[in-house]
């Protein structure tokens, strides 16, 4: 089956934000600052392309380990740039979703995004959610452990029933996975959901993207053979 002008759901590892800050003699946190406006960019980009489900990988489960100052600050950039998606998504008709666990996450944090999901609930457009304290592993076992708790029998399981319990529940599979900063792995991101995900890998750091470069992979894209359930 030939690919569709554009796919369905795009995610993105936002990948390099502290090399690329680095490079240019600035702490690593500007780099974070700089990768969560340039997501702000790219979704609204993506949007208005006709892209209705995307997806950013801002923070993983494994990312805790992370200097603490590092984190703290990272905390307050979120919620900074959660204001602006708020007011951005909602003056550009996109609604919000949020991945992963919220209860690891600070009270103020959790009350943010609980507030721009509120905000763009009614909006018609395109869906764009972060993936934020998300890890892929985690996510299926959370899913497993609902399976349990629901009394499901082992007969009334499958494929459709365990997706149902993922934290993407109502999203499509990932038709096109980006990741920036040159690195060539998942690292446990959206696992269940990318089995038959196109993989494009940049080695630009992702504060350097641009809608050109989003444009250049689309039609990278366009070109390659979609199969299903296949090799």
């Amino acid at each position: 089956m030939k690919a569709s002008k554009l796919p369905q759901h795009i995610a993105i590892i936002m990948d390099g934000n502290g090399r690329w800050a680095t490079v240019k003699g600035q702490v690593r946190t500007a780099g974070h600052k700089a990768g969560l406006e340039v997501a702000r960019k790219m979704a609204v980009y993506l949007a208005q392309k006709g892209v209705p489900y995307i997806t950013f990988f801002g923070f993983s489960t494994e990312n805790w380990r992370r200097p603490s100052e590092e984190i703290n600050t990272l905390n307050t950039l979120m919620l900074e740039a959660l204001d602006a998606y708020d007011q951005e998504f909602s003056r550009h008709n996109i609604r919000f979703k949020h991945l992963g666990e919220l209860d690891r996450l600070p009270k103020n944090t959790q009350e943010k995004i609980r507030q721009v999901i509120a905000d763009t609930k009614d909006k018609s457009g395109a869906m764009v959610s972060v993936a934020f304290n998300y890890g892929g592993r985690q996510e299926i076992v959370a899913a497993v452990k609902k399976l349990v708790q629901d009394g499901l029998k082992d007969s009334d399981i499958n494929e459709a029933v365990l997706a149902q319990r993922l934290y993407t529940c109502g999203l499509p599979d990932v038709d096109l996975l980006i990741r920036t900063g040159g690195e060539k792995r998942l690292s446990n991101f959206m696992l269940w959901q990318s089995a038959y995900t196109e993989l494009y890998f940049s080695p630009l750091f992702w504060p350097d993207f641009s809608e050109e470069e989003i444009q250049k992979i689309l039609n990278d894209y366009s070109t390659r053979e979609r199969r299903f359930g296949g090799i």
